[in-house]
């Protein structure tokens, strides 16, 4: 990894965030000397992995936030593009599976702890506030299958009360 005279080097952007996460206490691993992964629990999405690897001029965010939709992928795609204008640090993507991230890029020399509180803070809210709503567009059959399997089985359906709504098909009114 090389920087420019004048600009944080990246074995500094990787020193800044590893004291960052030390003092933030934020559970994570560091595979190599340029990657960290995170692991930020939720509400709703109970953990949310990220990955933060320090490269010559950014550090590249990426976070896995969910499979690729069973059906319905034009709305959710449409919805994540509309949340796409309100978002600060990072941006929904699909990579080559369909499957939804988040990613985005901050320079080094952004690399202190306030912006990486901000944007860590950013991908943790953004992947747990917008799970159940990637479900609930996407998995609907998959949510109805999983109710009624539990149920026909005396299993518990309490992880899935929030989707309570989708358990049985609408009757037309």
């Amino acid at each position: 990894m090389t920087s420019t005279p004048g600009s944080p080097s990246p074995a500094s952007a990787a020193a800044s965030i590893e004291a960052f996460l030390a003092l933030a206490e934020i559970t994570h691993e560091r595979p190599s000397d340029d990657l960290f992964v995170l692991t930020l629990p939720g509400f709703h999405k109970l953990r949310t992995t990220v990955s933060l690897a320090v490269g010559s001029q950014s550090v590249t965010v990426n976070a896995f936030v969910a499979r690729h939709p069973d059906e319905n992928e034009p709305a959710v795609h449409r919805w994540l593009l509309e949340r796409n204008r309100r978002m600060y640090g990072v941006a929904f993507s699909v990579d080559y599976l369909g499957d939804i991230y988040l990613v985005g890029h901050i320079p080094l020399e952004a690399v202190i702890d306030s912006e990486l509180d901000r944007v860590i803070g950013s991908v943790l809210e953004y992947a747990d506030s917008s799970f159940n709503t990637i479900l609930e567009l996407g998995f609907v059959t998959a949510i109805r299958k999983e109710w009624a399997w539990r149920r026909s089985r005396g299993e518990s359906t309490a992880n899935l009360e929030p989707f309570a709504h989708l358990a049985e098909p609408q009757s037309p009114q």
